[in-house]
Parts: C-alpha cells; sequence; structure tokens
C-alpha cells in the first residue's frame, strides 16, 4: 500500500463526497475504486471511428456574391437589393 497527498479541484471533492455518503464508503475505498475504474478505461483500447461524413447538396447559383460581404448584408438585410 503505497501512502500519498491529494490536492483535489473543489467539484471533484464535491462529487466524492455526495459518492461516499450515497454508497456508505470510506474515502479511500471510493477513490480507489475510482481509479482503478478510470484507469481500466484509460488503458482500454479504443474504437477506431469511422471517419465523418457530410452531407452535401447542390444549392444552385449563389443570389449574391459572397465576396463582397457589404452587397452579402444587405442582401441578408433586405435593404431593397437588386
Amino acid at each position: 500500500m503505497m501512502r500519498t497527498t491529494l490536492s483535489l479541484d473543489d467539484d471533484v471533492a464535491a462529487q466524492l463526497e455526495r459518492l461516499r455518503r450515497k454508497h456508505e464508503m470510506s474515502l479511500k475505498e471510493l477513490v480507489n475504486d475510482a481509479l482503478r475504474r478510470g484507469l481500466r478505461e484509460m488503458n482500454a483500447r479504443s474504437r477506431p471511428r469511422e471517419p465523418f461524413k457530410m452531407k452535401t447538396f447542390d444549392m444552385g447559383r449563389p443570389r449574391v456574391d459572397i465576396d463582397n460581404i457589404a452587397e452579402a448584408l444587405a442582401y441578408a438585410e433586405g435593404e431593397g437589393f437588386k
């Protein structure tokens, strides 16, 4: 067994205290259990992710030159754009 001192962030300490009361465990038991679960998850091999695919569709010709921001804003705001 190893003895050490941990500095916990306030939110982590609050969560631990809530769980400790709920499960009626000692802080030592709870921290060891949480660390074991976290370490097991961190050591697990991650599953390969499927590549992200974006659905696209043809919007046709733009009604306004989007390179001209003033023109695009005038059109979007309905300032009598022709």
